[in-house]
């Protein structure tokens, strides 16, 4: 088989364009190439009167693999992907794994798919409860600390636009593609340039991944919250959960804790133990948001609405001259903006898409670099206290019952407080207050937003547009906390304990904290961890 890399096709290409493509570029009739396939499709929008897609395809020559591969550039011979399970060494226990987001759903189906039959604890509510909880949060219902957007089966990624997008290059990001797909996630995220499942679409993913566990004999404990944890000569011994069943010590020599960025009282139960963490830095700012057709027009031209493209993405970012970075996050193109809050007296803001992506506004984070010499305080959980603050401040600025502050970019950029709203309707739910959003974020941050929404306003049309909205405050990005692990992925101070995700800051997103939950199982079931 062979790999053939950049094909420039039309947005309407068929089948027979990329078989004729694919021989073209291999200098060789169609008639000699037994079936070509899709590989991966980006979009091209550097010239906006000429948007076409670059194209990868796997094709089988009827001959001459590795003389075609060595004559055209481009092309080389590859191989199917497969993934190789470890060879387990099952102990006397089974594994348990502390939290089902994308780090420990993975984790928790690499040790069933191994035999070791897991035990996985999730705080939460099932995802199909969760939705319930969640829209009537959003609804203006009472916040569940234990079951929200940040909470719950499927983890923060459940809510948001389930971009599979990852920086990292690691193999095993097939892997999790493959895995979602048998879950039911459209097959197209196995070719994109920039996968997505949609937030419509997730909760069925998770409930079939979940099944798929069950199924090889591991155990699901939902509303089950990790209180406490039992160690013996520096070796993990078993972990003390409560439920409506009580308080209960799970026995257990292998663990892997995969809670999350926003367990707090989780990271609390580690600093008190006297584990080792240390505080990290992360971001913080707001949700910016646009007419989605401004930004299909400023990215796709003439090409914009086209079906083959849909709603157009971004990703900006900026450098000031204090050497502070800015840049977007997360963004969700025809989505909107959600309520995230995990903790009562606290404003949280996150963003989600459907997978039509068809929503009129388009929003991502707009994010400010911090770091611990900035939080204030000293410690491994500073960074805690600076989310929480902000949070706190939005919630009183708001004038509570988790109503977020929202303000128009020209107001903000005047520092004045908005009157009304313009062009752009708040997506934000429960809903928002117009106020000056200046009120509730660090004077740094939102001097730094002030300078370089301008900035960006050059580099993307209608980016700094008047009637953009901004909402606040975008506080969980990602963790503050890193949980220390040793070569071997353990808790150097607890044999056993193995961070993972997210939340003990090794991850980044879905993808990536997917990838960490598989290296984790990796590494418990064999006893070492993979290269």
């Amino acid at each position: 088989m062979l790999r053939i890399n950049g094909l420039r096709l039309p947005l309407d290409f068929s089948h027979q364009d990329l078989l004729r493509a694919a021989a073209k570029k291999l200098r060789v009739s169609p008639k000699d190439l037994e079936w070509v396939r899709l590989a991966r499709k980006s979009v091209d929008a550097r010239k906006k009167d000429q948007i076409c897609f670059v194209c990868s395809a796997e094709v089988q020559p009827a001959c001459g693999e590795t003389r075609l591969a060595a004559r055209v550039p481009g092309a080389r011979v590859a191989q199917p992907y497969c993934y190789s399970l470890p060879i387990p060494c099952p102990g006397p226990l089974s594994p348990v794994v502390v939290g089902f987001g994308p780090a420990g759903m993975f984790a928790g189906l690499v040790l069933a798919q191994c035999g070791l039959k897991p035990i996985i604890i999730e705080r939460g509510q099932p995802v199909e409860e969760r939705e319930k909880t969640v829209r009537a949060f959003w609804q203006g219902g009472p916040l569940d600390p234990q079951c929200n957007v940040q909470f719950g089966e499927g983890g923060a990624g459940a809510f948001s636009d389930g971009k599979l997008t990852t920086g990292t290059g690691d193999g095993r990001i097939r892997k999790v593609l493959e895995e979602l797909v048998s879950a039911g996630a459209p097959r197209e995220i196995l070719t994109d340039g920039k996968p997505h499942i949609g937030t419509d679409r997730l909760p069925g993913v998770v409930r079939n991944i979940r099944q798929t566990i069950l199924s090889m004999g591991g155990r699901v404990l939902f509303s089950t919250r990790l209180t406490g944890i039992r160690a013996k000569d520096g070796k993990l011994a078993g972990i003390v959960t409560e439920s409506s069943r009580g308080k209960e010590t799970i026995p257990c020599q292998q663990a892997i804790l995969a809670v999350g960025h926003s367990a707090r009282d989780v990271f609390r139960l580690l600093d008190s133990m006297g584990l080792p963490l240390m505080p990290k830095a992360f971001s913080v700012g707001v949700r910016v948001e646009h007419p989605a057709a401004l930004i299909d027009r400023a990215q796709y031209g003439g090409f914009a609405g086209h079906p083959r493209l849909g709603a157009a993405d971004y990703k900006l970012n900026c450098t000031l001259p204090n050497g502070r970075g800015v840049y977007t996050f997360c963004m969700c193109p025809g989505g909107v903006v959600t309520g995230a809050a995990s903790e009562p007296g606290g404003v949280v803001t996150n963003g989600m898409s459907p997978w039509a992506r068809d929503g009129a506004n388009s929003n991502a984070a707009l994010l400010v670099g911090v770091t611990p010499s900035d939080y204030g305080a000293q410690g491994p959980l500073a960074g805690v206290e600076f989310q929480r603050k902000i949070e706190q401040a939005a919630f009183r600025l708001a004038g509570g019952g988790y109503l977020a502050p929202a303000q128009r970019i020209e107001d903000f950029l005047a520092a004045r407080k908005s009157t009304g709203f313009g062009l752009v309707t708040p997506s934000y739910l429960p809903g928002v207050a117009a106020e000056d959003i200046g009120a509730c974020l660090p004077g740094f941050v939102a001097d730094a937003l002030r300078q370089a929404l301008p900035v960006l306003g050059r580099r993307l049309a209608g980016f700094d547009h008047p009637d953009g909205v901004l909402t606040a405050p975008e506080t969980r990005s990602s963790s503050p906390v890193r949980v220390l692990r040793d070569e071997t992925l353990q808790c150097p101070a607890l044999q056993g304990l193995y961070p993972c995700g997210e939340g003990a800051g090794y991850a980044g997103g879905i993808v990536s904290a997917a990838v960490d939950g598989i290296r984790c199982g990796e590494a418990l079931a064999a006893g070492s961890p993979s290269p």
